[in-house]
C-alpha cells in the first residue's frame, strides 16, 4: 500500500493534468491566504480590542496610538515583500510570510507586556495587512492574462465570503473562551496551517513549472502585453490616480467603519440600525464584486473608477443629512456597492495595465498608500468630532475631494503596453 506522505507531492501535478486550468487552484490558495490576513487588519483586531484592554490593563487612546503607529511602520512592509515577490516567486514568499505571521500571532495570544504587545502588532500589521496582502493580490495576477478581470472577481467573491465566514467564528471564540484562545487558535491556522499548504500548492508561475499560460477555451491574448518596470508605473499619471483614488476610499471606509455607531447616533439612530447597516453594506460589497467584475470586462477601468467616486461623493455628501431608516440603508447600498467596485478595480488594475514582470513592487506600493491611509482615516474623523463636535464637516470635506478624483479618473489617459524586451 502507498504511504499517504509519497501521495502528497503528487496532487499538484495531478492537478496540472485535469482538464481545468491551474491557474484556479492559485486563485483559492490567494484568497484563502486574503482571509489568513484577519489578525493583521483593523477588523480582525476590533474582535479582541475590548478583551485585550481589560487583560492587559491598556488605556484606550494609548492602544489607539499605539494601533496607529504600528500600521504606519507595518505599511513599510509592502515595497520589501513586493520585490522579494518578484524575484522568488509567491512559492517561497508566501509560506514564509504567513508561517512568521502565524508565529506572531502566537506569541501575541501569550504576550503581557505593553512594550512587547507594541512590537507584535507592528510585525503583525507588516506582515498580514501589508506583506500577505502584496503576495495574495500579485499571486492571480502573475496566473492570469486573459482572464483576468474574471479572476479577479471571483477571488473578491470568495475572499468576501471567507472574512464573512471568518468574522462570526472568531467572535464566537473570543466570547466562549476568551481572545488568547481566539488568537492561539488563528496562529496555528497559519502556522502551520497556511504555510504548509502553500508551499504544497503554490507554484512560482506557469512559465517556471511547465504549465500552459492559460488553456485553448479562453479568448486570444492581446497583441502587445504590458511590461512596466516599477519606476516606469510610478511616472504614469494613472498610477497615482488609480492608488489615490483606492487609499481616499480606504480613508474613508476606516473611519466611518470604526465610528460608524457614533456616527449613526449623532443623526439619533440607535445601536440596532449601525448592525442593521454592517449586514446591508456587506452584502452588497458582495454584489459589487459581481457586477464590478462584469462591468470591468465591459468599460475602460478608468470610467468604472469614475463611477466608484461618483457614488462615494454621493454617500458622503449625503451622510449628515440622514433622517430615516430607509435613508440609512440606501447609505449602506451606495457604500457597499462602491466598495465592491474598488475591491474589484484594485485587484485588477495594476496586473492589466502595467503587466506582471515587476508587478508585487506595483502592488506594493499601492497598497502602502492604502494602509496609511486607513489609518490616518479614523484619526481624521475624531479630530472633526473632537474640533467641531460634529462628523459633517470632514464627511463635506471628503466629498469634494472625492469628486475631484473621479473628474480625475474619468480623464486620465491609461498608459499603454510597453513591450517585453
Amino acid at each position: 500500500m502507498t504511504h499517504p506522505a509519497a501521495v502528497l507531492p503528487k496532487l499538484p501535478a495531478a492537478l496540472a493534468r485535469v482538464p481545468f486550468y491551474y491557474g484556479w487552484v492559485i486563485l483559492g490558495l490567494a484568497a484563502v491566504a486574503m482571509v489568513g490576513t484577519l489578525p493583521g487588519r483593523t477588523q480582525g483586531l476590533g474582535l479582541i480590542t475590548e478583551s485585550l484592554l481589560k487583560d492587559l490593563s491598556l488605556d484606550r487612546l494609548a492602544f489607539a496610538q499605539m494601533n496607529l503607529w504600528a500600521t504606519l511602520l507595518g505599511s513599510l512592509f509592502c515595497i520589501g515583500v513586493g520585490r522579494l515577490q518578484d524575484h522568488l516567486g509567491s512559492r517561497t514568499i508566501l509560506p514564509l510570510v504567513a508561517g512568521l505571521l502565524g508565529a506572531v500571532v502566537l506569541a501575541m495570544s501569550a504576550t503581557t507586556s505593553a512594550a512587547v504587545l507594541f512590537g507584535l502588532l507592528v510585525l503583525s500589521r507588516g506582515l498580514g495587512q501589508s506583506a500577505l496582502s502584496v503576495v495574495s493580490l500579485a499571486m492571480v495576477g502573475q496566473w492570469f492574462r486573459r482572464r483576468l478581470n474574471l479572476a479577479m472577481g471571483l477571488y473578491a467573491v470568495v475572499l468576501s465570503l471567507g472574512f464573512m465566514v471568518a468574522f462570526p467564528i472568531v467572535g464566537s471564540v473570543v466570547v466562549s473562551d476568551g481572545w488568547r484562545t481566539a488568537w492561539a487558535g488563528l496562529g496555528w491556522c497559519l502556522l502551520p496551517g497556511l504555510a504548509l499548504t502553500a508551499w504544497w500548492l503554490g507554484r512560482r508561475g506557469p512559465e517556471d513549472c511547465g504549465l500552459a499560460m492559460e488553456n485553448d477555451a479562453t479568448p486570444a491574448a492581446p497583441a502587445a502585453t504590458p511590461s512596466f518596470t516599477w519606476g516606469q508605473a510610478l511616472r504614469t499619471p494613472a498610477f497615482w490616480v488609480f492608488a489615490l483614488a483606492s487609499s481616499v476610499y480606504n480613508l474613508v471606509a476606516s473611519g466611518i467603519g470604526l465610528f460608524n455607531e457614533s456616527i449613526l447616533a449623532e443623526r439619533g439612530f440607535p445601536a440596532g440600525i449601525y448592525h442593521r447597516s454592517l449586514v446591508v453594506c456587506a452584502l452588497l460589497s458582495l454584489v459589487g464584486n459581481f457586477l464590478g467584475g462584469w462591468l470591468a470586462s465591459r468599460w475602460s477601468m478608468h470610467r468604472l473608477m469614475a463611477l466608484t467616486m461618483v457614488l462615494l461623493a454621493g454617500a458622503l455628501a449625503g451622510l449628515p443629512s440622514l433622517r430615516t431608516v430607509a435613508q440609512v440603508d440606501a447609505f449602506a447600498v451606495v457604500m457597499g456597492l462602491a466598495g465592491g467596485f474598488v475591491i474589484v478595480i484594485f485587484f485588477s488594475f495594476w496586473a492589466e495595465t502595467f503587466g506582471r514582470a515587476h508587478l508585487g513592487r506595483i502592488v506594493g506600493t499601492a497598497q502602502m498608500m492604502t494602509v496609511v491611509s486607513s489609518g490616518v482615516g479614523p484619526l481624521l474623523l475624531a479630530q472633526c468630532h473632537a474640533v467641531t463636535g460634529s462628523y459633517a464637516a470632514v464627511f463635506y470635506t471628503l466629498a469634494a475631494v472625492v469628486s475631484l478624483l473621479a473628474l480625475a479618473a474619468w480623464t486620465v489617459k491609461l498608459p499603454r503596453p510597453i513591450p517585453s524586451p
